[in-house]
């Protein structure tokens, strides 16, 4: 089966699959074969919103990271190898076990419609160093005067984001599922704002901001 006929076979997915690459031109091959593989992975009657492919090569390593939107969720997988089509597989694979971890999670958790409030977000610029661009320029009070004149740290806008309310365990499997490093979320049961983060023993700690 040529390629072009291996893609049009899976074109009737019902969500987008976008595939790019990272310091390397992805070939037709090489799409319609992560394509294939993400396609006739098990979804468990779970709404697949969106999946972005990203292949890498860093020297020897051939990386993939795939990203699955599913519900709320983003579901993270990567692997690397020596070969650009193991690693496929070996990313699609590992999805395959988020998603079935995905689904035996929420037999105890039902999906319900996460209830949310905005926080504040302050937006830094980094602080100015212009000292080395000009040092050979001008006189050594100049210099004294310039470093005299650096500004700290400084808010150049500010954001709103989402804060989640989560019970613990809903903390946690976003966290796992996600492949983050932490997260920010309001207890459902103790209406506190905490943190919750991945150690790097591999068991999650939580900090409770709030006392």
């Amino acid at each position: 089966m040529g390629n072009k006929t291996k893609a049009a076979e899976f074109a009737n997915v019902t969500y987008n699959i976008e595939v790019f690459g990272r310091h390397i031109m992805v070939t037709d091959a090489m799409k319609n074969y992560a394509i294939e593989k993400i396609s006739k992975i098990e979804k468990f009657d779970l709404r697949v919103i969106e999946v972005q492919v990203a292949m890498d090569i860093q020297k020897l390593e051939h990386r993939v990271d795939i990203v699955m939107k599913v519900n709320h969720m983003q579901i993270k997988s990567s692997s690397s190898s020596e070969d650009m089509y193991a690693s496929i597989d070996l990313a699609a694979d590992k999805l395959q076990q988020q998603l079935a971890k995905y689904k035996d999670r929420l037999k105890d958790h039902a999906c319900k419609s996460l209830s949310s409030i905005d926080m504040k977000v302050n937006v830094f610029q980094e602080a100015r160093n212009e000292v080395d661009a000009i040092n050979e320029e001008i006189e050594s009070e100049n210099e004294r005067r310039l470093l005299n004149d650096y500004t700290p740290h400084k808010i150049i806008s500010q954001e709103t984001r989402p804060l989640k309310v989560l019970t613990t365990d809903e903390a946690i499997m976003k966290l796992d599922l996600a492949g983050q490093n932490f997260l920010i979320f309001r207890s459902e049961e103790e209406h506190k704002i905490k943190v919750i983060y991945r150690r790097n023993d591999g068991n999650f700690a939580i900090i409770e901001v709030e006392s």
